[in-house]
């Protein structure tokens, strides 16, 4: 059972995208996270912070350390994050007379911040091909159908003449300003989290700045000041989202309204209908728009995540995992759909006959 359709047996057969929800899963969390304590031992070694004995320790224990799962879940209700019992288990693992070294100068939102990051970097790499994927697929329509006629529609009722592209248009201009948006936002969103307690690093003194810019280079990351209460990096990626979703939702609506009588296109592969077997569904279409209107009403709530208080923040910080997982899952949903929907375009706009 699952209180998510993005993860359910057969609703995320519609809702979800396979590729994108691996990394909000518990092992590529695990995987992230513990990649980011092996890079802060091995930078904090490169500082002379700890020694390179401990470091090499450190690494090699992660290399087949294994977490205790049911240990993690019981602690996480206790401590209302995993790091505490995770760091504890590994420290174990290292053993002595290293394993105090585990997590020197870091804190909990550190290790899970930005093992969000690390994983949003493959998510930021399939959102840009799955957007250039349905940016070429409606090249293709406005190539193959441009010149076709329509009737111009404003508010939902006949105005002049239009063709084809003038439609495809208002459909694909969006989805390339959002590729150039996604690229924009590349650099400032994945950067890596590093200010220990509250920000300060004071456990590594002078040594701060050296060890977060070894730790970001090593992870693959930017390098920049703790954003522990800052979070308008991620609420500008969920409003990236959300604008994804937005401008693909145009594209079911209008899709959905063009196939009402069948006069304006013609769609093969559509849903069908136990009641009415005739009937072809523009399900792609109807699920873009469900997902605009959901990533819509999740963007509030990020916005709400921004009211970080003081240095750190759980309650805040607790609504974003809620929220952002989803957000990213249905935009890639959405971009897959919406891929499919272009496939299903056999014609639109009438035939002009020599």
């Amino acid at each position: 059972m699952t209180v998510s359709p993005f993860d359910h047996p057969f609703l995320s057969g519609l809702l979800a995208d396979a590729e994108t929800a691996r990394q909000f899963s518990a092992d590529a969390e695990i995987a992230a996270m513990l990649a980011f304590e092996r890079a802060l031992a091995e930078a904090e070694a490169d500082a002379g912070v700890i020694g390179l004995e401990a470091a090499a320790a450190i690494a090699a224990a992660i290399t087949s350390f294994r977490p205790d799962m049911g240990a993690l879940g019981a602690a996480v209700a206790r401590d209302g994050v995993v790091v505490p019992d995770l760091v504890r288990q590994l420290r174990g693992a290292v053993g002595e007379p290293h394993g105090d070294k585990v997590h020197f100068g870091a804190t909990s939102q550190d290790v899970i911040d930005t093992a969000l990051v690390l994983r949003l970097k493959p998510v930021v790499e399939r959102l840009d091909a799955l957007l250039a994927d349905v940016v070429a697929r409606l090249d293709v329509l406005q190539t193959r159908f441009g010149t076709r006629p329509l009737i111009g529609r404003t508010r939902m009722q006949a105005a002049i003449p239009i063709t084809v592209s003038d439609r495809v248009s208002s459909w694909l201009a969006p989805l390339q300003r959002h590729r150039a948006r996604l690229a924009a936002i590349r650099p400032e969103l994945l950067v890596v989290q590093f200010g220990g307690a509250a920000g300060t690093l004071e456990k590594l003194g002078d040594k701060a700045a050296a060890v977060r810019g070894s730790l970001a280079q090593r992870l693959g990351l930017g390098d920049a000041p703790q954003w522990h209460s800052q979070r308008d990096r991620l609420a500008d990626f969920a409003g990236l989202l959300s604008l994804v979703t937005g401008s693909l939702g145009k594209f079911g609506q209008d899709v959905a309204l063009m196939a009402q009588d069948g006069s304006e296109i013609a769609l093969v592969g559509g849903g069908g209908s136990s009641a009415m077997p005739h009937k072809q569904n523009p399900v792609a279409a109807e699920v873009l728009v469900t997902l605009a209107c959901f990533n819509a009403t999740q963007l509030s709530g990020m916005h709400h995540a921004l009211v970080h208080e003081q240095e750190r923040s759980g309650a805040a910080w607790t609504l974003e995992w809620l929220l952002l997982p989803q957000m990213v899952v249905a935009a890639a949903a959405s971009l897959g759909q919406a891929a499919s929907l272009a496939g299903q375009i056999e014609s639109i706009g009438a035939r002009q006959d020599k």
